[in-house]
């Protein structure tokens, strides 16, 4: 349903069905597309949203992270939080009276992992046995893809090098779900495996924000998890490639992949924007405008 409504929003506009309310955004980590999407959709919704860095309310440190919830349960329809710890999610949304959005943690990236379906319905007309390519760090981007597949009846395959594979929990629900829907949950140690007939390559930074310590190590830990036009022949003649931003050109993709034919990379970016007015609207307005 928020697909459908995505698409609709995205084809025909939005009414202001958010007009008078506003989000409060609760950023511990910077962003471009994150904060950009949320901001322009509110607007473009009717409504307003209010950017509060951590430099601004310390969460967690300046003030308990149930109290913050608590305060702006008072001001705001809903909140927008972008954090490093799960647990502190888990905090807001014990205490908010108000609905509380993951706009990332350093286990989950669920908005992102809608609009990367959003783009793969867009381009292949279905989710349905579509064969989806992860190639590198089993993170937050690939854990919320996994399980994002799972429950839309795609193929997931992800090639990870030894300890860096997804989390067994997140393993387990994501097939727990694709038992029910028919879809697969593979994982792979090369690229090569996880590429061969694949209808999206997709793939990842190989250092996120506060793994920059770890950042020479992984340069050589991934170095076979590279996208360049080699692997991307492996897959179908008609894949597309994906990539959830930032990028690393010359790292974890080339620069001839992520500019080529096949890359559909800043439709996935805007589509955030769509995927996010649909989530937005069914929370705060209780409703799926087209």
């Amino acid at each position: 349903m928020l697909l459908q409504t995505a698409m609709s929003m995205k084809r025909d506009g939005s009414r202001p069905v958010l007009e008078g309310k506003t989000v409060a955004m609760l950023f511990e980590k910077p962003s471009l597309r994150t904060r950009v999407s949320f901001e322009v959709g509110m607007t473009q919704l009717g409504g307003s949203a209010i950017y509060l860095s951590q430099s601004e309310v310390g969460l967690g440190q300046r003030e308990p992270v149930k109290d913050v919830a608590r305060v702006l349960s008072r001001y705001v329809a809903g909140i927008v939080a972008r954090t490093y710890a799960q647990q502190t999610l888990y905090e807001l949304a014990d205490a908010a009276d108000v609905p509380v959005v993951n706009a990332l943690s350093d286990d989950e990236h669920p908005c992102q992992a809608l609009a990367d379906l959003l783009t793969v319905r867009e381009h292949k007309g279905r989710l349905a046995g579509v064969r989806i390519a992860f190639i590198g760090d089993g993170n937050n981007v690939a854990a919320s893809l996994a399980v994002a597949c799972a429950l839309s009846s795609a193929e997931f395959v992800i090639a990870s090098p030894d300890g860096y594979e997804l989390s067994q929990p997140v393993v387990d629900v994501a097939r727990s779900w694709a038992a029910r829907t028919g879809g697969a949950i593979e994982l792979v140690k090369a690229p090569q495996e996880a590429a061969r007939g694949a209808d999206v390559v997709y793939t990842d930074v190989w250092t996120s924000m506060g793994q920059e310590a770890s950042h020479q190590q992984r340069l050589q830990v991934f170095r076979d998890y590279h996208v360049d036009q080699d692997l991307m022949s492996l897959a179908k003649p008609d894949a597309i490639f994906m990539h959830d931003l930032p990028a690393h050109r010359g790292e974890e993709v080339a620069d001839d992949v992520i500019e080529g034919p096949h890359s559909v990379v800043f439709d996935q970016a805007e589509n955030r924007l769509h995927a996010q007015k649909a989530l937005l609207a069914a929370l705060l307005a209780g409703e799926a405008p087209v």
